[in-house]
């Protein structure tokens, strides 16, 4: 089984999204780089990229991770925003129960993802 579906596939990574979004959006460190962003826009790109990254159906269609986060790098994203904003998705995994193993699982997916959004 994909780990997509042992989080609990489209309905759970619709509910991360929904709690995920607000958190970084009263966050001192992250909200400056969701300036002008249209957030529900943003978590049904991220619903179809979720599904593909965590390995459900492919159905993402939208810009690769590098050219989607231009934006983000010309604000001055770096390591230390990277972190805490994997700190802060990985605080709702653990409020929606997300199993330790699965939390560790998705992280690393996304720790993956780190030198395209950094552009390294």
């Amino acid at each position: 089984m994909a780990l997509y579906d042992d989080i609990g596939g489209a309905p759970a990574v619709r509910a991360i999204l929904d709690a995920f979004y607000p958190r970084v959006l009263a966050d001192a460190k992250l909200s400056s780089f969701f300036l002008g962003v249209d957030i529900e826009r943003l978590k049904k790109t991220q619903e179809g990229f979720f599904a593909m990254a965590l390995g459900g159906s492919n159905a993402y269609t939208g810009r690769s991770l590098q050219d989607a986060h231009v934006r983000t790098r010309r604000r001055g994203v770096k390591d230390t925003e990277f972190d805490h904003f994997l700190a802060v998705f990985k605080g709702v995994l653990v409020d929606r129960g997300v199993p330790a193993e699965k939390i560790a699982e998705c992280l690393a997916v996304f720790e993956g993802a780190r030198s395209q959004i950094l552009d390294r």
